[in-house]
């Protein structure tokens, strides 16, 4: 947990960005939300003149306990290990999205009940072969948590390493918006019914069934810190994005924040961190219903809003081109002294 996170504060960088942005040929404010984020993205980077470069996305992948009876997910368990299979094909929606915007991405077993044996373009971090079912049982043991946020922060100095300093994360694992209501349940204190929602397609009833089990749940653990929390309700693919914001944001990186799962790992990194929040962009309103009380509670307004609830980092990437928008403005568009127009006096 020895993560050396710096607020991004500097007064001198923060006028000079803002007077830069001001004096483009356009009328104050008139690139709105792009205007933030350029804002944001020189103050990460602690320049004027940012740069976005290698950008990627990891996504992680793990099979949660409570999913093999099948009470709280319309899917099977075995769909996760199958959906791993699918991102290695090249045939989910996360790779037509990075393919397009030309982001790399990573796929981690972190944690599949599944024995994948050596496959190629496969990174192997697995815990162990899913979790406990939190009905009975804590989720994983303090080891294995500390564990996971280790690999997950490992993994972001590898891609760190390529020279990618703009990075996102995704998910894959039935049964993980269980895990993720619990988890912002524990950080917002909102009630957990207020918390779920379908997930990957239940039905009134269903959800009504999964708010019943997932408050029974609750009830049954008094976590006294973020790590006691992950462990009781958390995911390995969950724990390993708190390790990977973490080391991300220590490393100066702009990190791009996905939907409902992401988030929820967020709100850990950001009960351990709260620093952390300075170098994230949240990309997207998810159609989760949770995500957007998750948003309210950070004061955060997204990028994006189109219904979206696939998880896998699809936000992100699909967010990416107006984050890229933003940085080429600050940088190639010019100002009413180099264009010679006259500005507001």
């Amino acid at each position: 947990m020895n993560f050396d996170i710096k607020p991004i504060f500097n007064n001198n960088l923060e006028a000079i960005l803002q007077n830069k942005i001001n004096t483009k040929t356009k009328p104050i404010g008139a690139l709105g939300t792009l205007e933030t984020i350029a804002l944001q993205i020189g103050m990460i980077q602690n320049t004027d003149q940012p740069s976005l470069k290698n950008p990627t996305i990891v996504v992680f992948a793990g099979d949660h306990g409570i999913a093999e009876k099948g009470e709280v997910n319309p899917y099977p368990q075995e769909v996760t290990a199958q959906m791993v299979y699918n991102f290695l094909n090249q045939g989910a929606a996360i790779n037509v999205f990075c393919k397009q915007n030309n982001i790399d991405l990573k796929i981690v077993d972190a944690g599949v009940n599944h024995d994948f044996g050596v496959t190629p373009g496969l990174i192997d971090a697995k815990i162990d072969f899913g979790t406990k079912n939190y009905q009975d049982k804590p989720a994983m043991n303090a080891e294995q948590c500390s564990l996971a946020i280790q690999k997950g922060a490992d993994i972001v100095i590898d891609t760190h390493a390529t020279g990618c300093n703009s990075i996102g994360f995704g998910e894959m694992g039935i049964g993980n918006t269980s895990s993720a209501s619990l988890l912002m349940s524990y950080f917002t204190e909102i009630p957990v019914t207020e918390c779920v929602g379908s997930g990957t397609g239940l039905d009134t009833s269903a959800i009504k069934i999964k708010q019943q089990i997932l408050s029974k749940v609750y009830q049954e653990y008094t976590p006294s810190s973020p790590l006691e929390a992950l462990a009781a309700f958390g995911g390995f693919e969950i724990a390993m994005i708190v390790g990977a914001i973490l080391k991300s944001a220590e490393l100066k990186m702009t990190i791009m924040i996905d939907g409902f799962i992401v988030t929820a790992a967020f709100l850990a990194a950001y009960d351990i961190h709260p620093e952390v929040l300075d170098y994230c962009i949240f990309t997207h309103t998810s159609g989760e219903q949770g995500h957007k009380k998750m948003l309210e509670f950070l004061q955060k307004e997204p990028i994006l809003n189109l219904d979206m609830r696939l998880g896998e980092g699809t936000g992100a990437a699909v967010a990416y081109p107006i984050i890229k928008s933003a940085v080429a403005f600050l940088n190639n568009m010019a100002s009413f002294e180099s264009a010679g127009v006259s500005g507001n006096e």
